[in-house]
């Protein structure tokens, strides 16, 4: 069974919260005694009496009061597939929240307010949905029983959102409409607009196709750890274990072992503690070469046709988490999966209007939730492919020497 990972964004009132707990409600993962406790709590009840947005208010005010970059995260399932969604508030003061949550998305659910219309947050969400290229969007148009389920209302909010889709280049758009409070077309059909006539939102999630969001064409592993036992037993035993960050490997396949730039040959491949034929993609395993090369903790190993970039410069999106301002000349470590670099900040060319996606002259510091394009320098060679074409290979993060804080989220162009 697969698993969709998407992140919920609207405003303030839009009814996040309460949707997430009307999905979990009506697809029955909620345990009984969660639901007794909701019983006991709520005070904005619904026809079930119960509040279903308890479910994540608590995260979200803990996530809210602290200053930190985490993401509260809801898993459930049905028979069909498996889901992770990302809870992350949409204040403009949490664009930081929306873009760490959002980066790891395969898709994205923008909720409007039927009484409200497309606003300033529907169209930054859907800004920073298309700056990470994310290629689902789903506009739930929420609480349409305060609009009396009007179909009007519902083709004028689609007609203003299809200009903003148009204008980012958003492609797959799907639009429903919806009342997260009393459950319409979210996981049953709702009689209250028989002049729609789509999926219901759950339908549509169990079966939207998400595997291309995976990239299986390049094929990326990167050590974490060199298995070298040194025992009487295993006296050669020498293995590179780590995760298929994407692509598949075979017993015989030629690699190239970067930054050091040298050829080998997979000799061997073990995955649970057995030897096996192949791996794909996520799946941890222990490689084999046949030659007798230094690797160390980050090195990459690639096929050999399908080389990424290596380099000592690259040009980045950054999104600032931090208090202290982003200069240019400010020195950093940037972590790259397992692989962590000093990196000098050499140029900070524009910043990016999460607003209108404009690119604006920078006259001073880069200050908290802001977001920038920079070229970074590193003290090494870089093993990396551009976010757009492999986000797992194409995402780092900036830390500060002193503090060991992350203070940027780095997307790799």
């Amino acid at each position: 069974m697969d698993i969709l990972r998407f992140i919920t964004a609207g405003s303030v009132d839009d009814g996040k919260s309460t949707l997430i707990g009307r999905l979990l409600y009506d697809s029955k993962n909620i345990l009984i005694d969660q639901l007794e406790a909701l019983e006991k709590q709520s005070k904005n009840k619904n026809e079930n009496g119960i509040d279903l947005a308890i479910l994540t208010d608590g995260l979200r005010a803990e996530r809210e009061q602290g200053i930190t970059i985490d993401v509260a995260y809801r898993y459930f399932s049905t028979p069909k597939r498996k889901f992770i969604i990302a809870d992350a508030p949409g204040h403009i003061q949490y664009t930081r929240n929306m873009i760490t949550g959002a980066s790891n998305s395969q898709l994205i659910v923008i909720l409007i307010d039927a009484r409200r219309g497309v606003i300033e947050q529907t169209r930054r969400h859907s800004i920073i949905a298309s700056l990470l290229k994310i290629k689902n969007v789903v506009v739930a148009i929420n609480k349409m029983d305060l609009v009396d389920y009007a179909e009007n209302v519902f083709n004028d909010i689609k007609a203003q959102y299809h200009l903003v889709a148009q204008k980012l280049g958003l492609e797959n758009v799907q639009y429903f409409p919806i009342s997260a409070f009393y459950g319409d077309n979210i996981v049953e059909k709702s009689e209250k607009t028989p002049w729609y006539t789509g999926s219901t939102l759950l339908d549509f999630l169990e079966t939207v196709e998400v595997k291309n969001s995976e990239n299986i064409d390049n094929s990326r592993f990167q050590v974490q750890y060199v298995i070298r036992p040194q025992t009487e037993e295993l006296h050669d035993y020498r293995g590179y274990s780590g995760e298929v960050i994407s692509g598949t490997y075979k017993k015989g396949d030629k690699i190239t072992v970067l930054p050091q730039n040298i050829e080998t040959v997979i000799s061997k491949i073990e995955t649970g503690g057995k030897e096996v034929d192949a791996v794909f993609t996520n799946q941890p395993a222990v490689l084999h070469i046949e030659d007798d090369i230094d690797i160390s903790r980050g090195d990459f190993l690639v096929k050999t046709e399908q080389l990424p970039k290596v380099e000592n410069e690259v040009e980045a999106i950054v999104c600032w988490l931090d208090k202290k301002e982003l200069n240019e000349g400010n020195k950093y470590f940037i972590q790259h999966k397992s692989k962590v670099l000093k990196t000098i900040v050499k140029e900070v060319e524009y910043k990016i209007d999460v607003n209108t996606l404009e690119n604006t002259p920078v006259y001073s510091g880069i200050k908290l939730n802001e977001v920038v394009k920079v070229k970074l320098k590193t003290s090494s060679p870089l093993v990396f492919d551009s976010f757009s074409e492999n986000n797992n290979t194409g995402s780092a993060i900036l830390i500060d020497e002193t503090s060991n804080s992350t203070v940027g989220a780095v997307m790799i162009l």
